[in-house]
């Protein structure tokens, strides 16, 4: 039913004169002053609960659901107190003068008693944003019944109404739809957990099949969630076409990075390109992936840092996958020596080096091969096979620092750059050729 603003102007007088008779009377300061005590006192009662009491051994022995519901009326003891103290003053005031002079009384009781309801139920939601929205519209909602105003108020929330496509929107409707969105999210949030936990701990499924099913199991319940949302507030879906252009257009301009990095998830997921716990390369990034998102992938560098990599450049740029299809990994390390060496023997040292390293493959040997004949000397490739291309440089610098102390006692010399410079003339008759190490 619709009101008129004349009734709603009229509505809101004959409450403000409600209102100011009830303050006019010397009882309401009787009552406000009785309500300000139990209240001083429940914060007494709260502060010394709270300093004697450990919330983290509380009621360790007893049964879960108990155990849980006494430590959030403990950590709600103010309300609880400021419940008891005032439904005790109301008892006294009810038997001793008229009921009508204690209805502030009765309504502060209901209002913390709601209010502490509202704790118990909303204490099993782990989102803390979740959890102050809920509790304050929930209370909210609870005071005007009390006071006897939510039909009044939802008649009042009903009666602007916008018409677009077929649909009346009214802030009342979308009050509801709002809550119901919330609630069903919620819900869906938690089957989603749990179906998770189950296909995490199914050991004949990929980690990228797992986080493909994850996430398509996610969006189904999603949908399914809204569409059961709006179908109780009474929005039919076929009423929501009007925003379908809205919605293309708003993809177009400003939301096409976000569904390609969607797309671009779906399709990694589905060929099985990269999986967590792949070693990769991607731009001047490496690591492992640790997760893979929506939008994004994690890839933890190995040094507290964790690069998030849209899922797009992983479609359009090159990506390097050190354990794609076979986590053995072939180390590479180059190194030159002077001619006066031989580079038979050199080869050998190498050879002997490489497979003395704890993480090469045994059935693999190292291989050693002469490169080229540089001007500064000759030039090495020393090739050898781990089998995890985790901590590879360390493999390598490894090698390297045990080729440097095997030269230094096989007197094997390192070239380095000599810049020959020849004075003629002036006040140096003598030819020089001076060596500069670069």
């Amino acid at each position: 039913m619709e009101m008129a603003p004349k009734e709603i102007i009229e509505f809101l007088q004959s409450t403000a004169r409600s209102v100011g008779a009830e303050v006019a009377s010397p009882w309401f300061y009787l009552q406000f002053g009785l309500i300000l005590a139990a209240a001083g006192i429940a914060y007494a009662a709260d502060a010394a609960v709270r300093a004697r009491v450990d919330m983290a051994s509380l009621a360790m022995r007893w049964p879960l659901p108990l155990r849980h519901f006494v430590r959030v009326l403990v950590g709600s003891a103010s309300t609880a107190v400021f419940a008891i103290i005032v439904i005790a003053e109301r008892i006294v005031m009810y038997h001793t003068t008229w009921p009508s002079r204690s209805y502030l009384l009765m309504v502060a009781a209901k209002l913390a008693l709601a209010w502490l309801v509202i704790r118990l139920v909303t204490s099993v939601i782990r989102n803390t944003f979740i959890v102050k929205l809920v509790s304050v519209t929930a209370w909210f909602i609870a005071a005007l019944s009390i006071l006897g105003q939510l039909d009044p108020a939802a008649e009042t929330l009903d009666s602007f109404a916008i018409e677009i496509g077929g649909l009346r929107l009214t802030p009342l409707l979308l009050i509801k739809a709002g809550a119901l969105l919330i609630a069903a999210l919620w819900l869906t949030n938690i089957a989603s957990n749990f179906i998770e936990s189950r296909i995490t701990r199914a050991s004949d499924l990929t980690p990228s099949v797992q986080v493909l099913l994850i996430k398509i199991i996610r969006i189904g319940l999603m949908v399914v969630a809204i569409a059961i949302a709006l179908g109780t507030v009474g929005i039919k879906l076929s009423a929501l076409a009007v925003f379908t252009g809205a919605a293309g257009v708003g993809i177009g301009l400003g939301l096409q990075k976000i569904v390609a990095n969607f797309i671009s998830g779906i399709i990694l997921l589905a060929d099985k390109s990269v999986k967590p716990g792949d070693l990769v390369t991607i731009g001047d990034s490496s690591g492992r992936i640790s997760a893979m998102k929506t939008r994004y992938i994690s890839v933890a560098a190995g040094d507290g840092r964790e690069f998030l990599i849209p899922n797009e450049d992983l479609v359009t740029q090159k990506v390097v996958n050190w354990t794609y299809t076979d986590k053995n990994t072939l180390v590479k390390v180059l190194f030159s020596t002077n001619y006066d060496a031989d580079p038979r023997a050199v080869c050998k040292l190498a050879i002997d080096i490489a497979g003395a390293v704890p993480r090469a493959i045994k059935s693999k040997p190292p291989n050693c091969i002469l490169t080229e004949f540089a001007e500064a000397g000759m030039k090495f490739s020393l090739t050898f096979w781990i089998a995890d291309p985790d901590g590879m440089d360390n493999v390598k610098s490894e090698v390297m620092l045990a080729l440097w102390e095997a030269f230094k006692r096989e007197g094997i010399r390192v070239p380095y750059p000599v810049r020959e410079i020849r004075v003629r003339g002036g006040a140096l008759p003598v030819e020089s050729v001076v060596e500069v190490s670069g």
